[in-house]
């Protein structure tokens, strides 16, 4: 017997000092994670507890399980539970070699993933200590591991963000103190990161191309930068749901609607991946943008099946304008009523179909239909709608003020510059003490096509124009885009 076993092949040899380390059953466990295969990951996690005992990488790879679970899930009692995991995973990581690059590294981002989690459960501060706690890890890292290219990663994310942080979380930075950052840092970082998994073996790079995307859309203004970054990537809608949510939301946002329907329809589902209701929710409001008569159907799946938080008054809300488009009155009033009674009104998005609910005011179905053609990139159906009518013909001042916008919107979407400028200029001029979003938001774009046309001294203009206006929807992200435009002409 002791001859057979001394026969069979060599057992692996294993640390016996507690480390973190990227073996090939670890990179299966984080590719798992990251394709939401989170079921499986755990099944791998524990077979590396069982037969790499002293790896400690499975406290690293455990935390993205519980992140992906509470941030896409949303369910206040996961939350509850998993976050008495945080400390222990922070213990377990201390236990390691203070040598390695990943020891701060994978306390930063487990510090990172939680507070973007409290940040949707509103534990401010808190989140604004782990971010400082996770920046001020990730800088040491950088000192002593000046090449070790993960960190630039998540550094190159904060560095960017950091400059456009809306108002009222401006007493979190001000408070903790002590970080700094510009786009053009954050964009330089992210870049080097791309740059070094193009040419090398690097776990992280599809997480590192699409921050980069993410950045230079809401961030730095080249939505067709972060398109062609994603689409010429090796990220595969058809294989993960996350990979599905980035591809199609850039898809969406950059006027590729079409391609954003066919990825949400073909993504991956089953019981084996996490569910991700989310996607049902962006299919709807995609098949919303064309004017479809089914959109309903997958803003429904999302308000049944989804147990969280977010998007729900919105959803509510899309689902009332799917009606409304297709001259459904009663179908509209039904679902606005909703909107007030279920939800949370945290997000910019909901904050605005509680105000649209509130009013009791209907939007006006050309106006409407207008916005959801332009919001999907069918510019010339929407400029041809517009066309059709003038400001005249609609009754109330809202309705007149928005058509101006929505006229100026599509103009500059189609390159018209000196039309857009035009309706931009009534729009604020008509609309600066108005509640509504549409100066703030025109005066935003009348300072992009300004920085686009390098005069800066107007762009500024109407960058600092678009931060006087208060605006009761969409304030934060409107003046974090405004805040971005200045940062990037410093």
């Amino acid at each position: 017997m002791i001859l057979t076993l001394g026969m069979m092949a060599p057992m692996p040899i294993y640390s016996q000092t507690k480390v973190i380390k990227f073996t090939p059953d670890a990179t299966a466990a984080y590719q798992m994670v990251m394709q939401l295969r989170l079921n499986e990951a755990q099944q791998k996690i524990n077979q590396i507890k069982k037969e790499d005992p002293n790896n400690a990488v499975v406290y690293f790879l455990e935390n993205y399980i519980d992140f992906f679970t509470i941030f896409i899930g949303e369910n206040s009692a996961d939350f509850k539970k998993l976050k008495e995991n945080k400390d222990k995973r922070l213990e377990m990581i201390s236990k390691t070699d203070p040598k390695s690059p990943y020891y701060l590294y994978c306390k930063a981002e487990i510090n990172l993933q939680w507070a973007l989690v409290r940040l949707k459960f509103e534990e401010y501060t808190k989140a604004f200590f782990e971010v400082k706690s996770a920046y001020s890890d990730l800088q040491d890292n950088s000192r002593k591991f000046p090449g070790f290219v993960a960190n630039k990663k998540s550094l190159g994310v904060l560095h960017a963000a950091i400059g456009t942080i809306p108002d009222e979380y401006k007493w979190g930075v001000s408070w903790i103190g002590g970080m700094k950052g510009t786009i053009d840092q954050g964009i330089g970082e992210l870049e080097a990161v791309i740059n070094y998994g193009n040419k090398n073996e690097f776990l992280f790079k599809d997480e590192s191309v699409v921050m980069y995307a993410f950045v230079m859309l809401h961030l730095n203004n080249k939505p067709e930068k972060a398109w062609q970054v994603i689409s010429t990537s090796k990220i595969d809608p058809k294989t993960s749901p996350l990979a599905c949510f980035a591809i199609s939301n850039i898809a969406i946002r950059t006027g590729r609607n079409e391609l954003a329907i066919k990825y949400l329809t073909s993504r991956p589902k089953g019981a084996k991946y996490f569910p991700f209701f989310y996607l049902d929710f962006m299919l709807g409001v995609a098949k919303l943008h064309r004017l479809d008569a089914d959109a309903a159907d997958y803003l429904e799946i999302y308000i049944k099946n989804f147990k969280g938080r977010n998007y729900i008054k919105e959803a509510y809300q899309k689902l009332a304008w799917s009606y409304l488009a297709n001259g459904n009155l009663t179908g509209y009033t039904l679902n606005m009523a909703n909107v007030l009674k279920y939800g949370k009104d945290q997000l910019d998005e909901d904050k605005t179909a509680q105000k649209e609910a509130k009013s009791g005011i209907s939007p006006h179905p050309l106006l409407l239909q207008s916005r959801l053609l332009f919001d999907g990139g069918y510019l010339v159906r929407a400029y041809k709608l517009l066309n059709a009518t003038n400001e005249s013909y609609f009754k109330s001042v809202n309705d007149r003020l928005e058509y101006n916008y929505r006229k100026g919107r599509v103009a500059h979407s189609l390159k018209n510059y000196i039309e857009a400028l035009q309706y931009y200029t009534q729009t604020i001029e008509k609309g600066k003490n108005s509640s509504s979003y549409f100066a703030c938001n025109a005066a935003l774009n009348v300072g992009l096509i300004y920085e686009a046309q390098n005069k800066t001294s107007l762009a500024k203009q109407y960058y600092n124009l678009c931060l006087s206006l208060q605006p009761s929807e969409y304030k934060s992200s409107l003046h974090q885009k405004a805040k971005a435009g200045l940062n990037r002409m410093e």
